[in-house]
């Protein structure tokens, strides 16, 4: 700056001590550590979100994926068929009636067994469910050849469960011949 002489002055750089350096140093090191650590919470925290984001798509894709629908056959004519809808991780029953319906699912961790009951022209697909209160849920007058389809399918399903095997990267079709191959045993008729 000049002063009303016309001359200039000028002041003095401001010395630091070493030790001052290195208190000075040393806050930087901190702030600098500081960034850091919370760039790595952030980047941990986007992963997890990322992650988060791919299990509820999966879990979404696998919930409303319904592999299999049948629907009951009775003679002459079925008005209100029964639909038995398989998915991935459930069975759902619909019994239809003239005014009503009833409507039952069934985890397929909670089912413990699954019977085939023939009769001469149709069969009945019982469910044993470990959670219901009365502990069976029937799909009546299917064809003898879609019951045994289901019921290899829901043991196909039993058995991924069983063994934590992750279905939401198989296509349906692969899914269902995967399914079936697992669960070949004959059945008497």
């Amino acid at each position: 700056m000049k002063n009303q002489s016309g001359s200039v002055n000028i002041k003095p750089e401001k010395l630091y001590t070493q030790n001052e350096v290195d208190n000075l140093l040393e806050e930087s090191k901190d702030t600098h550590d500081q960034v850091r650590e919370i760039k790595r919470e952030k980047r941990a925290s986007n992963k997890r979100k990322r992650l988060n984001k791919r299990k509820v798509a999966k879990l979404v894709k696998k919930s409303n994926r319904i592999l299999v629908s049948i629907r009951s056959h009775a003679l002459p004519f079925d008005f209100f068929p029964d639909i038995l809808n398989i998915e991935q991780e459930r069975i759902t029953i619909i019994n239809r009636h003239m005014l009503s319906s009833e409507v039952h699912s069934v985890d397929i961790k909670n089912i413990s067994n699954i019977l085939i009951n023939n009769s001469v022209l149709f069969s009945q697909l019982v469910i044993i469910s470990k959670t219901f209160e009365e502990n069976e849920i029937k799909a009546r007058n299917l064809r003898t050849k879609d019951a045994v389809f289901a019921r290899r399918i829901i043991e196909g399903l039993r058995i991924f469960e069983k063994e934590n095997i992750d279905t939401s990267g198989y296509t349906k079709k692969e899914l269902i011949a995967k399914l079936e191959e697992l669960s070949t045993t004959e059945i008497v008729k």
